[in-house]
């Protein structure tokens, strides 16, 4: 595939928001492996993940037609899925309260290894300036 084309709104003011952007999610990332929050937690109830789902919500229509629209996509969806993941290994908890209990930890574990997976993946995307094809 050739290379996205660059123009001037792309290549500084929203580039920097997409960056910004990552950054925060970044942010409650860290924020859950060395706090007292879990990863999870901290990335979807986190107000710099949350502030972040906003940002890209409302600079969204900046970035239509451009190739950071795959990199909006890209975080909205990480955020939205993994919102989703959750709720249903919470309620495999509630369901199966006495086992599940001790196996709730597997799902979450893998959801939070995910979101630092997106985050990184689509961070280093942004940094070489290329967009994000599977979202």
């Amino acid at each position: 595939m050739s290379e996205p084309q660059l123009d001037s709104a792309t290549s500084g003011s929203l580039f920097n928001w997409t960056q910004l952007i990552y950054a925060l999610h970044a942010f409650s990332l860290i924020t859950g492996i060395i706090g007292a929050a879990t990863v999870v937690g901290a990335f979807l109830t986190g107000w710099p993940s949350l502030i972040a789902v906003v940002l890209n919500y409302v600079k969204r229509a900046d970035v239509r037609g451009t190739w950071l629209e795959s990199h909006f996509r890209w975080q909205i969806r990480t955020f939205w899925y993994g919102l989703l993941w959750v709720g249903l290994c919470l309620g495999f908890v509630v369901v199966t309260f006495g086992i599940g209990i001790l196996v709730a930890w597997l799902p979450l574990v893998i959801v939070s290894v995910w979101f630092v997976y997106r985050v990184v993946r689509g961070w280093l995307a942004l940094r070489d300036r290329r967009p994000m094809y599977a979202a």
